[in-house]
């Protein structure tokens, strides 16, 4: 089912997440339900919060507009071995439509999490699958684009954004 996308300046944009202890029908059902709202969005990657749910689960699909679709599911992620070389690019979210900041992250990230089948998982992620997942990690955490911004610049596009 394609859910509704919570707009900044929503409050639960900006709680942490509570983990999921088990995975069942609920936990699934949202996860299914993040993805189809994530596809219709059109975006390429979706966290709980974002639909209105403060659990700790984002998906993503960082090559679907390009290609055939590979959804991902992390439940309970862990972000860890932060790469020291960092880029700044351009970041888009669908909490704050219509808006693009230069954002910095670390090239790579180690990820680790649970998967739907209850597997759990470890890979390096570099270059766009680790930003994408850096920015639906920081969903989980109650950050948003704005908040990794030097105050002049988030108050320009906050302005932007609200005018």
């Amino acid at each position: 089912m394609i859910r509704p996308i919570l707009l900044w300046p929503d409050p639960a944009l900006s709680q942490k997440c509570a983990p999921v202890a088990d995975i069942d029908d609920e936990v699934r059902t949202l996860c299914d339900d993040l993805l189809e709202t994530m596809y219709d969005a059109p975006g390429r990657g979706l966290a709980a919060p974002q639909i209105g749910v403060l659990a700790r689960v984002f998906v993503m699909d960082t090559k679907w507009k390009e290609g055939a679709r590979d959804p991902r599911v992390f439940i309970n992620p862990k972000i860890t071995q932060p790469s020291k070389a960092r880029q700044t690019g351009p970041e888009g979210c669908l909490s704050i439509p219509d808006v693009t900041a230069d954002i910095e992250r670390a090239e790579a990230i180690t990820l680790s999490w649970t998967a739907l089948d209850g597997s759990t998982h470890v890979e390096r992620l570099a270059g766009f699958d680790a930003i994408c997942a850096q920015h639906e990690f920081d969903h989980l955490e109650g950050i948003v684009t704005f908040d990794r911004l030097p105050s002049h610049q988030r108050q320009s596009l906050e302005a932007s954004y609200f005018a």
